[in-house]
């Protein structure tokens, strides 16, 4: 079996299962207990769950700090009059000012709401919209342009649009590869991941370099197969995440020297998500494997000052062995607290583990389907 008919294969299993799935299942805004009180500068923080895709069962929680407790599906309890709730796959979260912005891919929409209330501000329209990142007064979205649709020749190249937060207009864009993923802004220039994730075998393996002034493509890094993650350190050096192809080229991490903007050198281990917390990078990767016909699921810490690995699992109990599929993961800037994410069989809700510094669980908490982004929340 080839990755692209397991990939049909499981694409066509979601969409059975989520047909069979009632809409109140989505579930009603709810608050439950899960710690004790904390209070720092950090207010609390959303977690945007992506829900099953084609089913309009995107989610939003929130935890609060000071309180302890866990809010599920905040977006229905502030907007009970908007249809459908968020839509139909989150795919990132930031807060930019005021302003809490979500990507909603498969809805091709950006939610605009208060960062503080969740309410509904607006919406951008942006076709197949993955990842969002913002810049004096702006954001920059990365689009695939084209439909969901999976084919080697696929002819439509993907773009970033710029879109001005005061009025939610999107006032230009530009073309960058096929199916760009993240993209990270340093200085004057945004690096954008372009994946060629929709045409395999036949993936894209550069990094477009934008310059942000004239708003156009100056450069392309050739990096590796079907790229997806990106994140500078402070230190000079862009992170890079490779998928590989899923057979003959595993999932590996690369590094880019943005001075020179040119590949250095790579870290043999896979990555499918990371946070970069200071100097070091907390990472997990979900690989199928071919031989055992199973995922084959790693954790890890890299320190990117030194460029090696710190350790190949920063969960220490034990109880990494809960977790069916880890999916999203970020660390508390201040305690050092880690959070990662199952989306255990992606058609059911998913949990949200906690782990002290030491990497030892403190609490769990079931999430809305697919629990992926995070965004920290600070005070007023």
């Amino acid at each position: 079996m080839n990755r692209q008919t397991f990939l049909f294969m499981i694409v066509g299993l979601c969409l059975c299962l989520v047909a069979c799935r009632k809409e109140s299942e989505i579930f009603q805004p709810e608050v439950v207990t899960v710690d004790v009180p904390e209070y720092t500068s950090i207010q609390g923080f959303y977690l945007l769950n992506e829900g099953n895709m084609g089913s309009n069962k995107s989610t939003l929680d929130y935890f609060d700090y000071e309180t302890g407790e866990y809010h599920r599906n905040i977006f229905a309890a502030a907007n009970p009059a908007v249809p459908k709730e968020l839509g139909d796959v989150g795919n990132d979260i930031e807060i930019y000012g005021g302003k809490l912005y979500a990507v909603i891919n498969c809805s091709n929409k950006v939610e605009v709401m208060d960062k503080y209330t969740a309410k509904r501000l607006g919406q951008i329209n942006i076709p197949n919209c993955r990842y969002i990142r913002f810049h004096k007064g702006y954001a920059y979205v990365t689009s695939y342009a084209g439909p969901v649709e999976i084919n080697p020749n696929y002819t439509q190249q993907g773009y970033i649009a710029k879109v001005d937060t005061a009025t939610f207009q999107i006032i230009d864009r530009c073309l960058v590869g096929f199916q760009p993923d993240e993209l990270e802004i340093v200085g004057n220039k945004i690096y954008v991941a372009n994946s060629g994730g929709y045409m395999a075998p036949n993936y894209e393996s550069t990094v477009s370099v934008i310059d942000i002034p004239s708003f156009t493509e100056t450069k392309q890094i050739e990096v590796a197969r079907n790229l997806h993650r990106l994140r500078a350190d402070r230190h000079g050096t862009l992170w890079v995440t490779s998928r590989g192809d899923y057979q003959s080229q595993p999932s590996r991490l690369y590094y880019v020297d943005l001075q020179t903007e040119t590949l250095t050198d790579s870290i043999d281990i896979a990555v499918s998500n990371f946070h970069l917390d200071g100097d070091l990078l907390y990472l997990y990767s979900v690989e199928w494997s071919y031989v055992s016909m199973s995922n084959v699921v790693t954790y890890g810490i890299v320190d990117v000052a030194q460029k090696t690995v710190v350790t190949r699992n920063f969960i220490t109990d034990g109880t990494e062995q809960q977790i069916t599929v880890p999916y999203g993961i970020m660390v508390n800037p201040l305690t050092k607290d880690i959070y990662v994410t199952d989306a255990t069989d992606y058609v059911s809700p998913g949990t949200l583990y906690c782990f002290d510094r030491e990497g030892k669980q403190k609490w769990n908490v079931r999430t809305g389907d697919i629990p992926a982004h995070f965004v920290l929340l600070g005070k007023y």
